[in-house]
């Protein structure tokens, strides 16, 4: 046990100084200085009222996630909408009176044109759905990040929704050499041409959380980026409670343009000033 602890303290103390020494390296690749967002906790009861007053609703698509569990408890916490529908594979349990009045649609992703009625009648759209290629394959990625994505807000905008926001990647670029890459800038790209009155595009880095399954690349990278962050802020990572917190918050304000894209530093400095 003693080798072994002490095989385990040089590992640790390696990657403590590998971390410190590529700091430099990555902040010199970091984002361009995000956009400021001044501290919205005095204006965030009256934006959450005004907003409140104008009686709309949303979908929440991948609330089975990481990001969409936070992101309802947000959005419950705002109390902002009037109704808020869940749609899913499945339909989700809750335990917390808080849940209660939400809406729930169970739909085939396969043949989503056969739940049309299940997008109409929304204001505003939030997609955090995606996999991995490891877990799905690469059909199966391409099936849910892309075909899945993009029929559902083909779907919304269809039914009535003036607002989007989709959770993509860091780093996504439609010319990308890099599948993941290509795919999440693809389907972007593909979202911003319908058209709809306000979209969002969240490209958060590597997710800080600890996700119930099991996804050994990813939690390597936490680790990584995990003790990273304590070191040198970086554009690299963000913990998931910030991406939840920027997107509800994000959906009170009114952007210049009807379309923006909100990189990681963007993302991190929305969610701490939201939180203040």
């Amino acid at each position: 046990m003693k080798i072994l602890d002490t095989a385990l303290g040089k590992a640790t103390g390696l990657l403590t100084v590998f971390i410190v020494v590529i700091a430099a390296v990555l902040n010199y690749f970091d984002d361009p200085d995000p956009v400021k967002y001044t501290s919205m906790a005095e204006d965030m009861k009256t934006l959450e009222e005004n907003f409140r007053q104008q009686n709309k609703s949303c979908f929440i698509l991948g609330a089975s996630g990481e990001t969409g569990k936070l992101l309802l408890q947000e959005l419950l916490g705002h109390n902002i909408f009037s109704k808020i529908t869940l749609i899913g594979r499945r339909r989700l349990s809750f335990e917390d009176k808080a849940y209660e009045d939400l809406l729930q649609e169970v739909v085939d992703f396969e043949k989503l044109d056969d739940h049309a009625a299940a997008f109409q009648g929304h204001d505003v759209g939030y997609c955090c759905l995606g996999t991995t290629k490891a877990k799905a394959g690469t059909e199966g990625f391409i099936r849910v990040d892309h075909d899945y994505v993009l029929k559902s807000a083909e779907l919304a905008k269809a039914g009535g929704c003036t607002q989007f926001h989709l959770e993509s990647s860091r780093g996504a670029d439609k010319d990308s050499s890099f599948l993941y890459l290509k795919v999440k800038g693809q389907v972007e790209a593909e979202i911003e041409a319908l058209g709809f009155d306000r979209y969002s595009i969240y490209r958060p880095g590597v997710l800080l959380v600890d996700r119930q399954e099991s996804r050994p690349g990813e939690w390597l990278a936490r680790k990584f980026f995990g003790a990273f962050s304590a070191v040198s802020s970086t554009s690299m990572s963000i913990p998931i409670q910030a991406v939840a917190k920027a997107m509800a918050s994000n959906t009170l304000l009114q952007p210049e343009q009807k379309s923006e894209i909100l990189e990681n530093k963007d993302i991190a400095s929305l969610g701490k000033s939201a939180g203040e």
